[in-house]
């Protein structure tokens, strides 16, 4: 049955496509969301971003028609209509306040349930918002669109195949590779997949490449003084240190390794790159703007990108203070071959032969996402680190944000692979309190 959607602000600053996504449905806009939206439009973040892209969206449909009438959103695809406030019930007067720009989007989605015949959903991606529709009777549905299903599937204990024939495995450490046929899987493993295979006492760690149909077993590296602890990290710095790999997604919470991983190994290359960059979003703190914050703009941000300084001190230890090693880390600092920069910068850029290391990931969106992708030229590297689980920023959450997305709709990819760690190393109480806090 066709229905009316209203969309909250925050729906379309998170997608600005979001307006073609509800199929035959109309879709309808309170005043209030042009208004708010409006608020965004000046800045050089995500946000201000978004809110211009729907601007000129906007723009461009209200040269088909007259907006009260509905503006027909394209074939297959119902009508967009923009609508002054209208008052709440007078059973809900009381409860909300008329000047709550929420409220206002609320008592448009109350006016047309009681108008129109057919079914109306308000459509938004603060929980609070659609709690405070479905307590007074009205549809309030999260914006599903980029959504990634099954998304826990992602982010689970590594593939280990066991019982796996004695002999295949003899073959394995001899020459170093098997067949894909000879090996007999019940369920193949996808392009670039890691795993692992037991049979009677033995154990192998192994990737599968496509393009030959191989199973190659893996070895383990050091990287720039950082051994890997365990089988998953052995994994990260495999897939890392591959030239064949440009697109890396690396998860699992904290103190599992992936930043220093990842680090370690863009050193350990850097005579193969003309720059590593390390990045991560901004998230401010409190809901505070940077703006509030003392001090130049460099000196708003150092502590944003402390965590990834802290990372290159553990580096410098392992190489020995002092040491040659050290020292070119600090030479890479001051020449600007190692960059960390917060994400708000990269926008518009061109990111050509650079090892890109972009931290935090899970609080991206999937248009973040594809636009950092975007950025990367001929003989680049990009590796996203992140935690599902600890995401900061109010609209997104472990099935929808970028990361996640980004992971489901590249596997498979034969220059692409994700690996999920999961045994925390960075010390007995932290690995203790990750489990039981």
């Amino acid at each position: 049955m066709k229905k009316t959607f209203v969309l909250d602000t925050n729906v379309l600053l998170h997608d600005f496509n979001a307006l073609f996504n509800f199929e035959d449905n109309d879709i309808v806009l309170p005043i209030t969301v042009l208004e708010e939206i409006d608020k965004f439009k000046k800045g050089h973040d995500t946000l201000s971003y978004q809110a211009r892209q729907v601007m000129r969206e906007l723009d461009k449909l209200s040269e088909q028609g007259d907006f009260q009438k509905g503006v027909p959103l394209g074939q297959g695809r119902g009508k967009l209509f923009i609508i002054f406030d209208e008052e709440l019930s007078d059973a809900y007067k009381g409860a909300f306040s008329e000047k709550v720009p929420d409220n206002r989007i609320l008592a448009v989605a109350d006016h047309l349930r009681n108008t129109l015949s057919e079914p109306v959903v308000l459509v938004s991606r603060d929980i609070n918002l659609r709690l405070k529709a479905k307590a007074i009777g009205i549809d309030a549905q999260d914006y599903r669109t980029d959504r990634v299903k099954n998304y826990d599937q992602l982010f689970k204990e590594t593939n280990t195949y066991d019982k796996f024939d004695p002999d295949l495995m003899d073959q394995l450490y001899e020459q170093g590779y098997l067949k894909l046929e000879d090996c007999k899987f019940a369920n193949p493993p996808l392009s670039n997949d890691y795993f692992i295979l037991n049979g009677e006492g033995k154990q192998a760690l192994v990737t599968y490449f496509a393009k030959d149909k191989v199973i190659r077993l893996v070895e383990k590296h050091y990287a720039y003084h950082i051994k890997p602890r365990n089988a998953q990290q052995t994994f990260a710095l495999d897939a890392l240190l591959r030239d064949d790999i440009q697109l890396v997604s690396m998860t699992g919470r904290a103190g599992t390794g992936k930043t220093l991983l990842a680090l370690a190994a863009a050193l350990e290359q850097s005579n193969k790159y003309q720059k590593i960059m390390l990045a991560r979003p901004i998230v401010a703190l409190a809901d505070r703007d940077l703006g509030y914050l003392p001090g130049s703009a460099l000196e708003k941000i150092k502590p944003y990108m402390q965590p990834l300084f802290d990372n290159l001190e553990v580096i410098k230890q392992a190489a020995g203070l002092g040491s040659k090693s050290a020292e070119k880390i600090d030479k890479m600092l001051k020449d600007e071959q190692l960059v960390i920069e917060p994400l708000a910068y990269i926008r518009g850029r061109s990111l050509p032969n650079i090892f890109f290391i972009i931290d935090e990931a899970q609080n991206l969106t999937p248009h973040e996402i594809k636009t950092i992708i975007t950025r990367a030229g001929e003989g680049s590297k990009l590796v996203f680190t992140g935690d599902v689980e600890q995401i900061d920023t109010p609209y997104l959450d472990s099935s929808s944000n970028g990361l996640s997305y980004m992971t489901e709709k590249m596997k498979g990819q034969d220059i692409f692979t994700h690996i999920h760690l999961y045994k925390g190393e960075r010390s007995y109480l932290a690995e203790l309190a990750s489990k039981l806090l």
